[in-house]
């Protein structure tokens, strides 16, 4: 549940983004609460107010976050700084729909984008796009270590995500090509 932005590959070698600094996370937060006190006027109910960080990474500007019974909303504050304006119009609406749904339906109820979700960003007037198109040159990227599997066929790099699961049992993976069962062959 987040918006995540596409890469275009940059014509020129750019430098390196700083993420946005502290009156500008203020701002987000601010923009932040506007959004919930208008869902509060929408639903004509309170809702909780969770913690604002801003400590994501990788190719996602935000991301509504459920962890048992621990929410949060993250912001990327490298894309915020090359996009500011347009993620405080697109962006943070987009997280705190993701949230008042949540709190209103549930997560097992309703699509992530589904109904619910685009009724209330209609409410808050910003757009219903799930990802952007714009350039991501000079933001840094989340890279995850791979690790080798072997099929009938080929060898495979395998992400740790992945990895862990096959590790803790909880899952299996095919090659697309052969259809056989990747083992891990360090």
């Amino acid at each position: 549940m987040g918006i995540v932005m596409l890469c275009h590959k940059p014509e020129m070698e750019s430098s390196v983004i700083e993420p946005i600094g502290q009156q500008q996370r203020q701002e987000v937060k601010e923009a932040t609460e506007e959004f919930i006190c208008l869902a509060e006027q929408f639903y004509r109910r309170r809702f909780g107010r969770i913690p604002v960080l801003f400590d994501l990474r990788g190719r996602a500007a935000g991301m509504f976050k459920v962890q048992g019974k621990e929410r949060c909303i993250r912001y990327n504050p490298w894309i915020f700084a090359k996009y500011y304006k347009e993620n405080l119009a697109d962006t943070v609406p987009h997280e705190v729909a993701h949230y008042i749904v949540h709190e209103v339906y549930g997560m097992r109820r309703v699509r992530p984008h589904g109904e619910q979700w685009r009724t209330l960003m209609g409410c808050f007037g910003a757009s219903e796009e799930v990802t952007f198109n714009l350039d991501l040159a000079g933001i840094p990227q989340r890279s995850q270590r791979t690790h080798p599997y072997r099929c009938d066929c080929r060898t495979h790099e395998v992400s740790t995500t992945r990895h862990n699961r096959v590790l803790k049992g909880a899952g299996r993976y095919h090659c697309r090509y052969c259809d056989g069962q990747l083992v891990y062959a360090p």
